[in-house]
């Protein structure tokens, strides 16, 4: 292919006037031979423009991406596009020669392209990058390493989340390439040159993607890993160039020789982590890899065996080394030299390592409580940078205090939690942390300023966990916040006042000894929301009403008379900051203060209306945003949720919520579809007005557009609309057409999911709801559920979905089924259609699950034995219809059962105090390991070790720790009693329904006896002793049923009456 004309129409992409027409050309001729390689090499060419190559990079990617692996066509349909593999041989040829020269901008489209081809093609159609990355990392030019090193990295992600025996193709290759990545770093140390560590950074990502979850040891053996944490050692203590200092400090982290450090550091705590957690969290069996363990290869006892020895001469030989190079780092913060932010974070996170491992806590224990003073309380102090950004922009000091993703990478998360650490396992820590922060809030001569108070504060708030259970400091509470946390609400310092909001949350469930206490906190939390100038100390506010209302069942009643003014002042709160947790205060307040609210709903609920078009406008992709949106839709759902009592209210807020979420249908905003169907049930909960029924052509669009993704979220809507207002439903046919094509469009699709299951339910609940009034639609409903049964049906909850169609039919009206079924029956001469239906029934009938389900099975079998005449021919099921008849009602005993249990399970929290003892539990000595002894994993390797060595000592263990587990393997066959599709009901699961499947089915026996005897006698002929007795416990809870029917309906009538006047006899008179 000519690369001069591909170029040419590369360019015209770029190019607003001619892009259109360019991409068609691109879509016409990327499925010639010959067009991806040809594309790579114009990528290539230096004397192409970047800008085109660029274009070309990405085409190159997306054509990969989605055309590189080979697919079968699927029955009917043409062969899907694939690169040929002429085409594909080319490319790999060339791709590593590409990224190896090309400038990062293309480098970043181009690994991409490399990690597709490696994930198909290595190592079974291309073991040739192995050689092509050796040869570059082999060449003495330094421009090709950092193009290899990229390649290299994609090999081993490549490989990251794979099974160890997996991994083996790459433990080759490492083999070979480790040495060199090796080499090539030692020989780069002492070149503190940008290049040169941006190359060193590479290979360290390089080695902590190859140790990240498994540690080959036949690859990294203990010489080889002594030499890597040499390595990382040289790279922690390497000093960082003095013109650094002159960068700004928010761009100086991203300089390379912080980064380097940063992964250096990464990679000892992952290390650390995985292999000196001892006895605790959770271990992965040797041939896998975790989704979320951050355990791996591990501590002595609680790793598996091949570490065992491994981990023990890991923890004595580098913890003591590799802990004097972090505590020069901390020495470096403390003495204000310049440390990143994540270097500084990771390094406090392996200190927090040291503290549950006893030979790292005996090396930690002399610096620990000056770590605490000289770094851990600077830290957690308020700070210049933090006064800045108050000062700047207060809505992004906001954002960071309460970005959960932040506290991943903060310096300050990590302190709070080596804090509390240290302070739970370590004896003296707490007493001596309590202490420093006691005599910096006590202290009067100026020795401490507030930002120290602000610290101390933090520290104590932190620790309240610890506090509340500790008997010594429990009883102080009171007087602790009465004195050094009251005060600071009226403190000139706005940072103080907002660590005041701050505490009070953190202490929020406290058992005040003094009401006069808890009053005292609610007045001023209420104090700083509504009068407040700062907006930061607003929301520490809002946060610890809220607490303090989860906490405390009297704030209830204390905050009442303010209760309006403090929702007012959220809204506003809200609109100004756009920040969720807010939302989460008022979606607490609404439900505890609706009858006081009443008078506002309309302006809440608009004002939030408001907002969340405000944070459209502003939203520029980020996911606070979105967090933000959702949290005011929810928001807006609780207040419709307690107002759905008040017909009226919910009429006027109809329109202010239909604003919303028509904005959210016609634009498309797909991220919210979720919370706007939410809002749409909600308002067709109890009634449906003319304008939500226009919402339903609306979703009918929607669908239309987007196809059935978004089908499971509108069903909950869908099923209102045929079951709150049916009449208004049937009133226009163009309702039951949408609903139908719905329906149809999902059932077709061959989506395979569970959108499938919904639209069969949702033909189930229209049958059920509308019987007698949709005749005319049932023979579309029986030809559409019968087509998608002759098509493969992967699950047999789909399956039993779409027989529960026809068997719905079948008991609302049996003659018209099977009259359907034999007009189709002249389309299908070789087979019984109402055959293979009822077996197909009959065979699933364990497949029923739930209440519904089961009931719908036994009266369609009760329908079908009622028949008479018109019965078709059951000769080949009859002896099987009441055994499976009995499963049914085994399942439904079961369900009901749960049902109940699931009624009266009122459990209830109880509020236990620990106390000192239960405190003392916690804090290990010195030479004893922090160990979850309830693990499994821990037991069973500490059952393998006694095994060990107790053969060692002559001993034969036969004993299991799985002898004394209780598995609960009898539970393992139990299937769920509720399916997550019965809450979608139909006229059968109204409470005040008279049909019982029970009663019926006992009826339908009793009269089979005296009408068709034969038919009776074929039925009951069968059944085995046990079956017999199944079948009269049956018909005894049948009776019982019926005897409560018909209390039931006494009742209601107005119990038993005795109208006439009982004569009292004045003789006796005995015999005759």
């Amino acid at each position: 292919m000519d690369t001069r004309k591909l170029t040419e129409i590369l360019g015209a992409t770029i190019d607003p006037e001619q892009r259109q027409q360019a991409e068609e050309q691109l879509s016409q001729i990327h499925k010639i031979i010959g067009f991806a390689p040809s594309l790579l090499q114009v990528v290539m060419l230096n004397e192409v423009r970047i800008p085109l190559r660029q274009a070309g990079a990405i085409y190159l990617k997306n054509l990969i991406t989605s055309g590189w692996q080979e697919k079968d066509a699927e029955e009917g349909e043409p062969l899907p596009f694939s690169i040929h593999e002429q085409d594909r041989a080319m490319v790999r040829d060339i791709i590593v020669d590409a990224i190896v020269q090309a400038p990062d901008i293309i480098r970043v489209q181009l690994c991409v392209c490399l990690k597709t081809i490696i994930k198909h093609d290595f190592p079974t159609r291309w073991t040739q990058i192995v050689d092509k990355i050796h040869i570059y990392l082999q060449n003495p030019d330094a421009n090709s390493w950092m193009g290899a090193l990229l390649c290299l990295y994609q090999l081993i992600k490549n490989y990251e989340y794979q099974q160890a025996e997996k991994r083996v193709p790459l433990i080759e290759a490492m083999n070979l390439l480790l040495p060199m990545m090796y080499n090539l770093i030692v020989n780069l140390q002492t070149d503190l040159s940008v290049e040169s560590v941006l190359i060193q950074k590479q290979i360290l990502k390089c080695f902590f993607g190859l140790v990240k979850y498994i540690l080959p040891l036949d690859l990294i053996t203990k010489e080889v890993f002594t030499k890597w944490m040499e390595v990382l050692r040289i790279v922690m203590e390497q000093p960082v160039p003095e013109h650094t200092l002159q960068v700004d400090e928010d761009e100086r982290l991203e300089l390379p020789w912080w980064k380097c450090k940063k992964w250096a550091v990464h990679t000892l705590y992952r290390v650390f982590e995985r292999c000196s957690e001892t006895m605790c969290g959770s271990l992965t069996p040797s041939n896998s890899v975790p989704q979320h363990s951050s355990k791996l290869y591990g501590s002595p006892v609680n790793t598996r065996e091949e570490y065992v020895q491994f981990a023990e001469w890991y923890l004595t030989t580098f913890t003591g080394g590799i802990l004097e190079v972090l505590l020069r780092v901390l020495d470096q913060y403390r003495n204000k030299v310049y440390v990143s932010p994540r270097v500084l974070q990771q390094t406090i996170s392996y200190i927090d390592q040291c503290v549950t491992h006893a030979h790292s806590w005996k090396l930690l224990k002399p610096h620990m409580f000056a770590i605490i003073q000289d770094v851990l309380f600077p830290l957690m102090s308020y700070s210049d940078s933090d006064e800045e950004l108050w000062n700047t922009d207060p809505h992004e000091y906001i954002r960071l205090k309460y970005d959960i993703f932040e506290d991943f990478v903060s310096p300050v998360t990590a302190a709070q939690t080596l804090l509390v650490s240290c302070c739970k396992k370590r004896k003296d820590m707490l007493e001596r942390t309590m202490h420093l922060c006691m005599q910096v809030l006590t202290s009067r001569n100026g020795e401490f300023g507030p930002k120290q108070r602000d610290g101390a504060l933090h520290m104590v708030g932190t620790l309240t966990g610890l506090l509340l259970k500790k008997k010594l400091y429990k009883e102080e509470i009171d007087s602790l916040l009465s004195q050094h946390v009251f005060p600071e609400f009226s403190s000139p310092y706005r940072y103080m006042r907002a660590r005041a909001c701050w505490v009070l949350h953190c202490f929020a469930n406290v058992r005040f000894k003094n009401e006069v206490h808890l009053v005292e906190a609610v007045r001023h939390v209420v104090n700083a929301l509504l009068n407040d100038n700062e907006l930061p100390v607003k929301v520490e506010a809002a946060i610890a009403i809220q607490m303090l209302l989860v906490a405390q069942e009297k704030v209830h009643k204390i905050l009442e008379p303010q209760v309006k003014a403090v929702t007012t002042e959220l809204l506003k709160v809200i609109r100004e900051t756009e920040n969720d947790n807010i939302a989460s205060v008022l979606q607490k307040i609404v439900p505890l203060y609706t009858e006081h609210l009443m008078p506002m709903a309309y302006e809440i609920t608009d004002h939030l209306a408001t907002t969340f078009s405000k944070v459209l406008e502003t939203d520029s992709g980020t996911d606070e945003k979105a967090i933000t949106a959702m949290g005011i839709l929810n928001t807006m759902e609780t207040v419709l949720n307690v107002m759905e009592d008040n017909p009226e209210i919910i009429a006027q807020l109809e329109k202010t919520v239909l604003r919303v979420v028509g904005h959210i249908l016609q634009h498309n905003i797909m991220e919210y579809y979720e919370e706007a169907m939410s809002l749409l049930c909600n308002l067709t909960q109890n009634s449906i007005s003319e304008d939500m029924w226009k919402v339903l052509e609306l979703l009918y669009q929607v669908f239309e557009k987007e196809g059935f993704e978004y089908f499971t979220d509108m069903m909950p809507v869908l099923h209102n609309y045929i079951t709150v207002d049916t009449n208004a439903f049937l009133s226009n046919e163009n309702h039951i057409l949408a609903i139908f094509n719905m329906a149809k469009a999902v059932l077709n699709s061959d989506s395979e999911d569970e959108s499938e299951i919904y639209a069969a339910k949702l033909l189930e609940v229209m049958v059920l709801q509308c019987s007698g009034k949709i005749d005319n639609c049932l023979p579309s409903f029986v030809e559409l559920v019968l087509n998608r049964l002759t098509k493969k049906v992967k699950t047999t909850e789909l399956r039993t979905m779409l027989l529960q169609v026809l068997i719905a039919i079948l008991y609302c009206n049996p003659p018209l089924l099977f009259t359907i079924l034999n007009k189709l029956q002249e389309s299908v001469p070789n087979a019984s259609i109402t055959e293979h239906f009822i077996k197909q029934w009959i065979h699933d009938t364990d497949c029923f699950m739930g209440i519904h389900d089961r009931k719908l099975c036994v009266l369609g079998i009760c329908t079908l034995l009622e028949m008479g005449p018109q019965r078709p021919n059951l000769d080949e099921v009859v002896p099987k219809l009441l055994p499976s008849c009995l499963v049914v009602f085994d399942g439904l005993k079961r369900a009901y059962e749960a049902r109940a249990e699931g009624d009266d399970d009122d459990s209830s929290d109880d509020d236990d105090d620990e106390d000192d003892d239960a405190m003392a539990t916690e804090v290990l000595s010195s030479d004893e390991d922090d160990i979850d002894e309830m693990n499994n994993e821990y037991l069973a390797n500490l059952a393998r070790m006694t095994v060990k060595n107790s053969a060692a000592q002559g001993v034969n263990v036969t004993t299991t720790i799985e002898d004394y587990v209780d598995t609960d393997s009898d539970d393992e066959d139990d299937e769920p009693e509720d399916t997550a599709i019965e809450c979608y009901t139909t006229p059968l699961d109204d409470q005040d329904c008279q049909i019982d499947e029970y009663i019926k089915f006992k009826n339908t026996l009793s009269a089979l006896a005296t009408t068709e005897p034969g038919l009776y006698h074929a039925l009951t002929s069968v059944l085995n002793e046990e079956q017999q007795k199944e079948l009269n416990a049956v018909f005894v809870l049948a009776d019982q049923r019926k005897a409560q029917q018909d209390s039931k309906r006494i009742e209601q009538s107005g119990g038993y009456s005795f109208t006439v006047p009982a004569r009292v006899p004045t003789k006796f008179k005995f015999g005759s």
